[in-house]
Protein backbone atom coordinates (compact mmCIF):
# COMPACT_ATOMS: atom_id res chain seq x y z
CA UNK A 1 0.00 0.00 0.00
CA UNK A 2 1.30 3.69 -0.86
CA UNK A 3 0.71 6.65 1.69
CA UNK A 4 1.35 10.01 1.01
CA UNK A 5 1.67 12.19 3.96
CA UNK A 6 2.68 16.08 3.03
CA UNK A 7 5.17 15.40 0.74
CA UNK A 8 6.74 12.23 1.89
CA UNK A 9 5.56 8.83 -0.12
CA UNK A 10 6.13 5.47 0.96
CA UNK A 11 5.81 1.59 -0.29
CA UNK A 12 4.28 -0.51 2.15
CA UNK A 13 5.87 1.02 5.58
CA UNK A 14 3.47 2.82 7.24
CA UNK A 15 5.09 6.10 8.37
CA UNK A 16 3.27 9.75 8.98
CA UNK A 17 5.07 12.70 8.67
CA UNK A 18 3.64 16.63 9.24
CA UNK A 19 3.40 18.97 6.94
CA UNK A 20 1.53 20.34 3.65
CA UNK A 21 1.93 19.51 0.17
CA UNK A 22 2.89 22.66 -1.93
CA UNK A 23 -0.18 23.28 -4.50
CA UNK A 24 -1.73 26.21 -6.04
CA UNK A 25 -4.44 27.75 -3.73
CA UNK A 26 -7.57 29.76 -5.33
CA UNK A 27 -5.98 33.12 -4.45
CA UNK A 28 -3.14 32.02 -6.51
CA UNK A 29 -4.79 31.59 -9.49
CA UNK A 30 -6.42 35.32 -8.83
CA UNK A 31 -10.00 34.16 -7.89
CA UNK A 32 -11.42 36.85 -6.73
CA UNK A 33 -12.04 36.69 -2.76
CA UNK A 34 -13.33 39.29 0.23
CA UNK A 35 -12.43 39.55 4.01
CA UNK A 36 -8.74 40.01 4.85
CA UNK A 37 -6.87 35.96 5.54
CA UNK A 38 -5.14 35.11 8.66
CA UNK A 39 -1.35 34.99 8.15
CA UNK A 40 -1.78 30.94 6.85
CA UNK A 41 -5.25 31.64 5.12
CA UNK A 42 -6.26 28.10 7.34
CA UNK A 43 -8.20 26.65 10.32
CA UNK A 44 -4.71 26.55 12.24
CA UNK A 45 -4.80 30.47 11.91
CA UNK A 46 -6.94 29.88 15.06
CA UNK A 47 -4.18 29.25 17.76
CA UNK A 48 -3.95 25.79 18.59
CA UNK A 49 -5.83 23.99 16.15
CA UNK A 50 -4.22 21.39 14.63
CA UNK A 51 -4.61 19.18 11.36
CA UNK A 52 -3.61 15.46 10.59
CA UNK A 53 -3.79 13.65 7.46
CA UNK A 54 -3.41 9.90 6.83
CA UNK A 55 -3.63 9.70 2.96
CA UNK A 56 -4.09 5.85 1.60
CA UNK A 57 -3.47 5.47 -2.24
CA UNK A 58 -2.70 1.65 -4.22
CA UNK A 59 -3.75 0.10 -7.11
CA UNK A 60 -5.09 0.75 -10.35
CA UNK A 61 -7.35 -0.84 -12.64
CA UNK A 62 -10.24 -3.06 -12.44
CA UNK A 63 -12.04 -2.98 -8.70
CA UNK A 64 -11.38 -6.19 -6.98
CA UNK A 65 -13.27 -5.77 -3.26
CA UNK A 66 -10.78 -6.31 -0.53
CA UNK A 67 -7.90 -5.68 -2.21
CA UNK A 68 -8.58 -1.96 -4.55
CA UNK A 69 -8.19 0.22 -6.06
CA UNK A 70 -7.52 2.40 -2.54
CA UNK A 71 -8.33 6.43 -2.57
CA UNK A 72 -8.75 7.25 1.25
CA UNK A 73 -7.99 8.01 4.02
CA UNK A 74 -8.07 10.12 7.49
CA UNK A 75 -8.41 13.86 8.38
CA UNK A 76 -7.70 14.83 12.10
CA UNK A 77 -8.70 18.28 13.67
CA UNK A 78 -7.32 18.73 17.14
CA UNK A 79 -9.67 22.12 18.98
CA UNK A 80 -6.74 22.42 21.43
CA UNK A 81 -3.93 20.73 19.88
CA UNK A 82 -3.75 17.00 20.30
CA UNK A 83 -1.76 17.35 23.94
CA UNK A 84 -4.97 18.91 25.10
CA UNK A 85 -7.96 17.38 26.65
CA UNK A 86 -10.03 20.22 27.54
CA UNK A 87 -13.09 20.42 25.96
CA UNK A 88 -14.68 23.56 23.73
CA UNK A 89 -17.68 24.98 23.28
CA UNK A 90 -19.32 24.08 20.44
CA UNK A 91 -22.59 23.32 18.36
CA UNK A 92 -23.47 21.74 14.81
CA UNK A 93 -26.03 22.09 12.39
CA UNK A 94 -27.44 19.70 9.27
CA UNK A 95 -28.22 21.58 5.99
CA UNK A 96 -29.29 18.25 4.75
CA UNK A 97 -28.81 15.11 6.82
CA UNK A 98 -27.92 12.07 4.25
CA UNK A 99 -24.71 11.41 6.11
CA UNK A 100 -23.12 10.90 9.37
CA UNK A 101 -21.11 13.14 12.28
CA UNK A 102 -21.05 10.72 15.63
CA UNK A 103 -21.34 12.43 19.26
CA UNK A 104 -23.65 15.00 18.11
CA UNK A 105 -26.27 13.70 20.71
CA UNK A 106 -23.77 14.97 23.65
CA UNK A 107 -22.74 17.64 21.69
CA UNK A 108 -26.73 19.12 21.73
CA UNK A 109 -27.13 17.83 25.45
CA UNK A 110 -23.50 19.63 26.90
CA UNK A 111 -22.57 22.30 24.51
CA UNK A 112 -19.27 20.58 24.51
CA UNK A 113 -17.29 19.11 21.96
CA UNK A 114 -14.64 16.43 23.77
CA UNK A 115 -11.71 15.35 21.73
CA UNK A 116 -10.80 15.85 18.06
CA UNK A 117 -13.26 15.94 14.77
CA UNK A 118 -12.25 13.14 12.61
CA UNK A 119 -13.21 13.11 8.82
CA UNK A 120 -12.94 9.92 6.79
CA UNK A 121 -15.28 7.76 4.33
CA UNK A 122 -18.50 6.50 4.98
CA UNK A 123 -17.64 2.97 5.59
CA UNK A 124 -14.95 3.61 7.91
CA UNK A 125 -16.62 5.69 10.63
CA UNK A 126 -17.03 2.86 12.87
CA UNK A 127 -13.16 1.71 12.57
CA UNK A 128 -12.34 5.44 13.16
CA UNK A 129 -14.63 6.19 15.91
CA UNK A 130 -13.43 3.28 17.86
CA UNK A 131 -9.75 4.52 17.32
CA UNK A 132 -10.38 7.78 18.75
CA UNK A 133 -12.26 6.24 21.52
CA UNK A 134 -8.75 3.49 22.05
CA UNK A 135 -6.75 7.20 21.76
CA UNK A 136 -8.53 9.23 24.19
CA UNK A 137 -8.97 6.88 27.24
CA UNK A 138 -5.54 6.78 27.27
CA UNK A 139 -5.57 10.70 27.94
CA UNK A 140 -7.70 10.80 31.18
CA UNK A 141 -10.31 14.29 31.23
CA UNK A 142 -12.88 14.85 33.73
CA UNK A 143 -15.25 12.10 31.82
CA UNK A 144 -14.46 8.77 31.82
CA UNK A 145 -16.02 7.69 28.44
CA UNK A 146 -15.58 9.47 25.04
CA UNK A 147 -17.91 9.93 22.56
CA UNK A 148 -16.21 11.22 19.51
CA UNK A 149 -17.19 13.25 16.63
CA UNK A 150 -16.60 11.19 12.98
CA UNK A 151 -18.19 12.54 10.25
CA UNK A 152 -17.99 10.79 6.59
CA UNK A 153 -18.12 11.58 2.71
CA UNK A 154 -18.32 9.12 0.50
CA UNK A 155 -15.50 7.98 -2.00
CA UNK A 156 -16.98 4.73 -3.53
CA UNK A 157 -16.62 6.01 -7.13
CA UNK A 158 -12.42 6.44 -7.07
CA UNK A 159 -11.95 4.03 -3.60
CA UNK A 160 -12.87 0.44 -2.84
CA UNK A 161 -15.20 1.76 -0.11
CA UNK A 162 -16.67 -1.93 0.39
CA UNK A 163 -12.59 -2.88 1.26
CA UNK A 164 -12.62 -1.36 4.11
CA UNK A 165 -8.85 0.04 3.77
CA UNK A 166 -8.62 2.39 6.65
CA UNK A 167 -7.90 0.68 10.09
CA UNK A 168 -7.08 1.72 13.19
CA UNK A 169 -2.83 2.48 12.64
CA UNK A 170 -4.33 4.89 10.04
CA UNK A 171 -6.50 6.89 12.48
CA UNK A 172 -3.80 6.70 15.18
CA UNK A 173 -1.26 8.18 12.59
CA UNK A 174 -3.25 11.51 11.85
CA UNK A 175 -4.20 11.48 15.43
CA UNK A 176 -0.91 11.39 16.66
CA UNK A 177 1.41 13.41 13.43
CA UNK A 178 -1.57 16.46 13.82
CA UNK A 179 0.52 20.10 13.72
CA UNK A 180 -0.03 23.54 13.49
CA UNK A 181 1.00 25.71 10.25
CA UNK A 182 0.53 25.26 6.73
CA UNK A 183 -2.68 22.62 6.04
CA UNK A 184 -2.26 19.83 3.09
CA UNK A 185 -5.18 20.50 0.78
CA UNK A 186 -6.48 18.64 -2.03
CA UNK A 187 -6.36 14.83 -2.42
CA UNK A 188 -5.15 13.88 1.14
CA UNK A 189 -6.59 12.52 4.06
CA UNK A 190 -10.16 11.61 4.52
CA UNK A 191 -10.44 13.95 0.83
CA UNK A 192 -8.62 11.60 -1.02
CA UNK A 193 -10.86 10.16 -3.04
CA UNK A 194 -13.33 12.72 -2.74
CA UNK A 195 -15.30 14.71 -5.68
CA UNK A 196 -16.71 18.25 -5.73
CA UNK A 197 -19.08 19.62 -8.41
CA UNK A 198 -17.87 17.04 -10.50
CA UNK A 199 -13.92 17.75 -10.29
CA UNK A 200 -11.43 16.01 -8.26
CA UNK A 201 -11.85 17.37 -4.48
CA UNK A 202 -11.36 17.15 -0.68
CA UNK A 203 -9.67 18.88 1.80
CA UNK A 204 -9.47 22.57 1.58
CA UNK A 205 -9.38 25.81 4.12
CA UNK A 206 -9.32 28.96 4.41
CA UNK A 207 -9.64 31.88 6.97
CA UNK A 208 -10.56 35.54 7.90
CA UNK A 209 -9.92 37.68 10.62
CA UNK A 210 -12.58 40.46 11.93
CA UNK A 211 -10.45 43.39 12.74
CA UNK A 212 -13.37 45.43 13.59
CA UNK A 213 -14.35 42.97 16.23
CA UNK A 214 -11.82 42.56 18.35
CA UNK A 215 -9.18 41.31 16.34
CA UNK A 216 -10.75 37.44 15.88
CA UNK A 217 -10.25 35.43 13.88
CA UNK A 218 -12.33 32.43 12.05
CA UNK A 219 -10.84 29.08 10.28
CA UNK A 220 -12.63 26.74 8.16
CA UNK A 221 -11.82 23.15 6.72
CA UNK A 222 -13.81 21.20 4.71
CA UNK A 223 -13.98 17.73 3.00
CA UNK A 224 -15.91 18.47 0.00
CA UNK A 225 -17.80 15.63 -2.24
CA UNK A 226 -21.00 17.53 -3.15
CA UNK A 227 -22.36 19.39 -5.31
CA UNK A 228 -23.93 19.64 -9.13
CA UNK A 229 -21.22 21.10 -11.70
CA UNK A 230 -24.30 23.07 -13.22
CA UNK A 231 -24.74 24.98 -10.33
CA UNK A 232 -21.18 25.74 -9.11
CA UNK A 233 -20.21 29.31 -9.10
CA UNK A 234 -16.58 31.00 -8.61
CA UNK A 235 -16.57 34.54 -7.73
CA UNK A 236 -20.08 34.84 -8.30
CA UNK A 237 -19.38 33.52 -11.80
CA UNK A 238 -21.25 30.36 -13.51
CA UNK A 239 -18.33 28.67 -13.68
CA UNK A 240 -20.02 25.19 -13.62
CA UNK A 241 -21.23 25.71 -17.04
CA UNK A 242 -18.56 27.40 -18.53
CA UNK A 243 -16.33 24.26 -17.82
CA UNK A 244 -19.53 22.05 -18.50
CA UNK A 245 -16.92 19.09 -20.03
CA UNK A 246 -14.56 17.08 -18.36
CA UNK A 247 -16.97 15.25 -16.48
CA UNK A 248 -16.75 12.29 -14.49
CA UNK A 249 -15.86 9.31 -17.14
CA UNK A 250 -13.90 5.73 -17.14
CA UNK A 251 -10.78 5.22 -19.10
CA UNK A 252 -12.20 1.49 -20.25
CA UNK A 253 -16.02 0.12 -20.77
CA UNK A 254 -16.97 -1.28 -17.25
CA UNK A 255 -18.12 -4.86 -17.39
CA UNK A 256 -19.69 -7.40 -15.07
CA UNK A 257 -22.29 -7.08 -12.26
CA UNK A 258 -23.22 -2.59 -11.85
CA UNK A 259 -20.45 -1.09 -9.64
CA UNK A 260 -20.16 2.60 -9.12
CA UNK A 261 -18.21 2.92 -12.55
CA UNK A 262 -21.37 1.76 -14.29
CA UNK A 263 -22.68 4.15 -17.04
CA UNK A 264 -20.02 6.55 -17.10
CA UNK A 265 -19.04 7.72 -20.42
CA UNK A 266 -15.55 6.57 -21.99
CA UNK A 267 -12.76 9.49 -21.17
CA UNK A 268 -11.94 9.27 -24.92
CA UNK A 269 -15.86 9.71 -26.22
CA UNK A 270 -15.88 12.46 -28.62
CA UNK A 271 -19.33 13.30 -27.40
CA UNK A 272 -19.30 13.29 -24.02
CA UNK A 273 -22.57 11.77 -22.51
CA UNK A 274 -24.82 13.14 -20.27
CA UNK A 275 -24.43 12.42 -16.49
CA UNK A 276 -27.45 10.01 -14.91
CA UNK A 277 -29.99 12.54 -12.89
CA UNK A 278 -29.01 10.22 -9.92
CA UNK A 279 -25.37 11.11 -9.86
CA UNK A 280 -25.39 14.74 -10.34
CA UNK A 281 -25.23 16.13 -7.22
CA UNK A 282 -24.38 13.25 -4.84
CA UNK A 283 -21.86 13.01 -2.35
CA UNK A 284 -21.58 14.98 1.28
CA UNK A 285 -19.70 18.18 2.50
CA UNK A 286 -18.25 17.94 6.04
CA UNK A 287 -17.25 21.72 7.26
CA UNK A 288 -15.67 22.31 10.61
CA UNK A 289 -15.64 25.79 11.32
CA UNK A 290 -12.85 27.42 14.49
CA UNK A 291 -12.65 30.44 16.55
CA UNK A 292 -11.03 32.12 19.28
CA UNK A 293 -14.36 34.59 19.96
CA UNK A 294 -16.13 33.61 22.98
CA UNK A 295 -19.11 32.41 21.78
CA UNK A 296 -21.94 30.30 23.81
CA UNK A 297 -22.91 26.87 22.11
CA UNK A 298 -26.10 28.53 20.83
CA UNK A 299 -23.92 31.45 19.28
CA UNK A 300 -21.78 28.85 17.65
CA UNK A 301 -24.74 27.32 16.13
CA UNK A 302 -25.65 30.66 14.48
CA UNK A 303 -22.08 30.13 13.09
CA UNK A 304 -22.21 26.80 11.73
CA UNK A 305 -25.72 27.67 10.27
CA UNK A 306 -23.86 31.01 8.36
CA UNK A 307 -20.87 28.26 7.03
CA UNK A 308 -24.11 26.38 4.88
CA UNK A 309 -24.58 30.13 3.22
CA UNK A 310 -20.87 29.52 2.23
CA UNK A 311 -21.65 26.25 1.03
CA UNK A 312 -24.52 27.65 -1.09
CA UNK A 313 -22.34 30.56 -2.38
CA UNK A 314 -20.31 28.20 -4.12
CA UNK A 315 -23.42 26.54 -5.83
CA UNK A 316 -24.25 24.10 -3.08
CA UNK A 317 -27.79 23.59 -2.28
CA UNK A 318 -28.31 20.49 -0.09
CA UNK A 319 -28.88 17.80 -2.72
CA UNK A 320 -31.45 15.40 -1.71
CA UNK A 321 -28.42 12.38 -1.68
CA UNK A 322 -25.82 15.35 -0.01
CA UNK A 323 -24.64 14.82 3.76
CA UNK A 324 -24.49 18.43 4.26
CA UNK A 325 -22.88 18.69 8.16
CA UNK A 326 -21.12 21.61 10.05
CA UNK A 327 -20.11 21.78 13.44
CA UNK A 328 -18.32 25.06 14.64
CA UNK A 329 -16.20 25.21 17.85
CA UNK A 330 -14.52 27.97 20.01
CA UNK A 331 -11.36 27.75 21.26
CA UNK A 332 -11.98 30.93 24.27
CA UNK A 333 -13.24 29.66 27.44
CA UNK A 334 -9.65 27.76 28.36
CA UNK A 335 -11.26 25.30 31.00
CA UNK A 336 -15.27 26.00 31.35
CA UNK A 337 -16.03 22.37 32.34
CA UNK A 338 -15.43 22.09 35.94
CA UNK A 339 -16.10 18.66 37.91
CA UNK A 340 -17.75 21.18 40.83
CA UNK A 341 -18.74 24.49 40.97
CA UNK A 342 -19.48 27.79 38.97
CA UNK A 343 -17.72 28.77 36.10
CA UNK A 344 -17.97 32.37 34.73
CA UNK A 345 -17.27 32.08 30.70
CA UNK A 346 -16.97 35.39 28.46
CA UNK A 347 -19.63 35.40 25.64
CA UNK A 348 -19.13 38.12 22.65
CA UNK A 349 -22.71 40.28 22.45
CA UNK A 350 -24.92 39.08 19.80
CA UNK A 351 -24.81 42.36 18.55
CA UNK A 352 -21.24 41.88 17.65
CA UNK A 353 -21.54 39.03 15.86
CA UNK A 354 -22.37 40.19 12.08
CA UNK A 355 -18.23 40.19 10.96
CA UNK A 356 -18.09 36.68 12.35
CA UNK A 357 -21.03 35.64 10.06
CA UNK A 358 -19.09 37.24 7.32
CA UNK A 359 -15.98 35.78 8.35
CA UNK A 360 -17.35 32.07 8.34
CA UNK A 361 -19.44 32.33 4.92
CA UNK A 362 -16.33 33.88 3.05
CA UNK A 363 -13.99 31.27 4.76
CA UNK A 364 -16.38 28.65 3.97
CA UNK A 365 -16.61 29.60 0.01
CA UNK A 366 -13.11 29.84 -0.63
CA UNK A 367 -11.86 26.67 1.61
CA UNK A 368 -14.54 24.77 -1.08
CA UNK A 369 -12.48 26.14 -3.98
CA UNK A 370 -9.40 25.94 -2.45
CA UNK A 371 -10.27 21.85 -2.11
CA UNK A 372 -10.50 22.30 -5.82
CA UNK A 373 -8.04 23.97 -6.74
CA UNK A 374 -5.05 21.69 -4.72
CA UNK A 375 -6.58 18.81 -6.17
CA UNK A 376 -5.17 17.17 -9.70
CA UNK A 377 -7.12 14.92 -11.63
CA UNK A 378 -7.08 10.99 -10.29
CA UNK A 379 -8.31 7.84 -11.62
CA UNK A 380 -9.04 5.31 -9.26
CA UNK A 381 -11.53 2.01 -9.23
CA UNK A 382 -12.27 0.63 -12.48
CA UNK A 383 -10.75 3.45 -14.01
CA UNK A 384 -13.29 6.20 -13.43
CA UNK A 385 -11.44 9.37 -13.72
CA UNK A 386 -12.48 12.91 -11.67
CA UNK A 387 -10.68 15.90 -13.41
CA UNK A 388 -8.94 18.33 -11.51
CA UNK A 389 -10.47 21.67 -12.20
CA UNK A 390 -8.22 23.32 -15.38
CA UNK A 391 -6.44 26.25 -13.81
CA UNK A 392 -6.57 28.02 -16.98
CA UNK A 393 -9.70 28.08 -17.83
CA UNK A 394 -10.89 28.94 -14.94
CA UNK A 395 -8.42 31.98 -15.18
CA UNK A 396 -9.82 32.95 -18.72
CA UNK A 397 -13.60 32.42 -17.32
CA UNK A 398 -13.34 34.59 -14.49
CA UNK A 399 -11.70 36.85 -17.02
CA UNK A 400 -14.77 36.56 -19.10
CA UNK A 401 -17.26 38.10 -16.95
CA UNK A 402 -14.35 40.93 -14.95
CA UNK A 403 -13.51 38.36 -12.07
CA UNK A 404 -10.13 38.15 -12.34
CA UNK A 405 -7.86 39.21 -9.40
CA UNK A 406 -4.61 40.60 -10.09
CA UNK A 407 -2.05 38.59 -8.93
CA UNK A 408 0.72 39.62 -6.42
Amino acid sequence: MRIFIGTIVLVALVVFEAGAQVRARARDLGVPREGETGRLNAITDVAGVEVGHATLISGEGTLVVGKGPVRTGVTVVHPRGRASTDPVFASWFSLNGNGEMTGTAWLDESGFLEGPVSITNTHSVGVVRDAVIEWMIKRPSAQPWALPMVAETFDGLLNDVNGFHVRREHAFAALDGARGGAVAEGSVGGGTGMICFGFKGGIGTSSRVTARTGGYTVGVLVQCNAGRRSEMRVGGVPVGRILSDQTLCVTAPVTGPPRFATGLPLCDAKATAPLDERREGMGSIIVVVATDAPLMPQQLRRLAIRAALGVGAAGGRGENSSGDLIVAFSTANARARQDTGVVTPRMLSNDAMNPLFYATVQATEEAIINAMVASPTMTGADGARAYGIPHERLQAALRRFNRLAELR
